[in-house]
């Protein structure tokens, strides 16, 4: 898999975490795992209300999907609304909506309070390539506007589009204003970067090796001890929050979630007023196919298309050159182009691809162990928020206990197979869902 430093994120940073690994013994009242931006933003939250806090990070922060990803905003979960409605009624589908359009407003509230250069660029386009997908992409958006809260969302029909998007690949679109896009890496580091500014103490290069001492009786005769190679945080409470990197730390939370790949390639720096013709909003754009495409142009009117799943985390072979025969097939004017960049990352996802979000304790004890991860590609805005909701329920504040209550209302099973045959039985199944895209009408 490409590394981190080959993105075009990487080469446009604008911000270097000062953070040297953990050595020796150390003290805090709450130890997270994971630098990215569920992890930090629960460092930043809890450090805003005075809590002793320190964040271990096996490599820097923003390594991992946090600083790879396609960058966009949105409101909602990777799982259909309508399905989450299914699973826990109207009323409790409302209030996790609720909790998704916050997320949303938040994080443009924080780059706003933090002055976090990150490039947020306002809009999202959700388009269906093929009239059926447009139907039910129609049908979903009326759905929505009826029940929840979204209002400004506009049906763009297939003349309208094009209005917005010069490709005539597509049968409709949802117009969401609210929405947006924005550089992942610069909007991570802003936040670790404000964490450190507000007392957390963050530690990179600080792999976890073991959380010992996990799940025994609260309070300080039965501390939580986190080591690394060259290290060790005793605390109260913990946090996870490596998702997709979780591996064997926890199995308990590793076998709800599955880490695949995805990758991207950005064009060289296109003219001005080539990037604007392509899309004249600017909006993020991404289709409805369950493998989909996701494109948006760059501050410096780059392309950056991504797709391209791998179920099974090994990276695609000859990824540029089939990542620009997607770009093309939206794009043919961009047949001259030069590809600059070509990165991937993993994500985890659930069976559900609905997140995860919760403790690890039982319901009779003192929460002490807590989680956020499996957001299923869907996670740029609610991975920040989630690191909140368990900051202020660390805290015992009733706003993240109810928070996560609402979370936990989502049913989750556990992939089959174990951790030999699961990836082979979901390749099996992805391979069914692509055929079903193809044939759909």
């Amino acid at each position: 898999m490409p590394h981190a430093a080959d993105s075009y994120y990487a080469a446009s940073r604008r911000y270097a975490v000062d953070a040297e690994p953990l050595r020796g013994a150390r003290k805090a009242e709450v130890a997270i795992i994971g630098g990215g931006i569920t992890g930090v933003s629960a460092a930043l939250h809890l450090a805003e209300r005075g809590v002793d806090v320190a964040l271990l990070e096996a490599r820097q922060c923003g390594w991992g999907a946090s600083g790879r990803s396609g960058g966009q905003i949105l409101p909602g979960f990777a799982a259909d609304q309508r399905a989450v409605e299914r699973w826990v009624g109207r009323e409790s589908a409302r209030a996790l909506w609720a909790h998704s359009a916050a997320a949303v407003a938040q994080t443009r509230a924080r780059i706003a309070r933090h002055r976090i250069d990150c490039d947020w660029t306002p809009g999202y386009l959700h388009a269906a390539v093929k009239p059926g997908q447009a139907r039910d992409l129609q049908r979903w958006a009326e759905h929505l506007r009826a029940h929840y809260d979204c209002a400004g969302w506009r049906y763009l029909d297939r003349a309208q589009l094009r209005e917005v998007l010069a490709t005539s690949r597509y049968s409709g679109a949802v117009f969401d204003p609210h929405s947006g896009h924005l550089h992942p890496l610069n909007y991570c580091l802003g936040l670790a970067q404000a964490a450190q500014e507000a007392g957390a103490r963050l530690y990179q290069n600080s792999a976890v090796t073991g959380v010992e001492s996990d799940g025994a009786g609260a309070g300080p005769a039965n501390p939580i001890t986190v080591r690394t190679a060259a290290g060790a945080v005793t605390c109260a409470q913990v946090i996870y929050a490596c998702n997709a990197y979780l591996e064997r730390l926890q199995p308990r939370l590793a076998a709800a979630i599955m880490p695949v790949g995805t990758y991207i390639i950005a064009t060289e720096k296109l003219p001005a007023e080539t990037a604007n013709a392509l899309i004249a909003n600017r909006a993020a754009v991404a289709d409805t196919n369950l493998v989909l495409d996701y494109y948006r142009l760059s501050a410096d009117h780059r392309m950056l298309f991504g797709g391209r799943v791998s179920y099974s985390a090994r990276q695609p072979r000859r990824l540029a050159q089939s990542l620009r025969r997607r770009m093309l097939a939206v794009f043919p004017q961009l047949a001259g182009a030069r590809i600059d960049f070509a990165w991937g990352g993993l994500v985890a996802i659930t069976r559900n691809r609905a997140p995860h979000i919760g403790r690890l304790d039982s319901d009779a004890g003192a929460g002490r162990r807590w989680f956020a991860h499996g957001f299923s590609g869907h996670g740029m805005a609610m991975s920040g928020y989630a690191g909140g909701l368990l900051a202020a329920a660390v805290c015992g504040e009733s706003r993240g206990l109810d928070g996560v209550a609402d979370f936990r209302r989502i049913p989750h099973k556990n992939f089959p197979g174990g951790p030999a045959l699961r990836a082979p039985l979901l390749v099996t199944v992805m391979a069914g869902r692509r055929l079903l895209d193809k044939l759909s009408r």
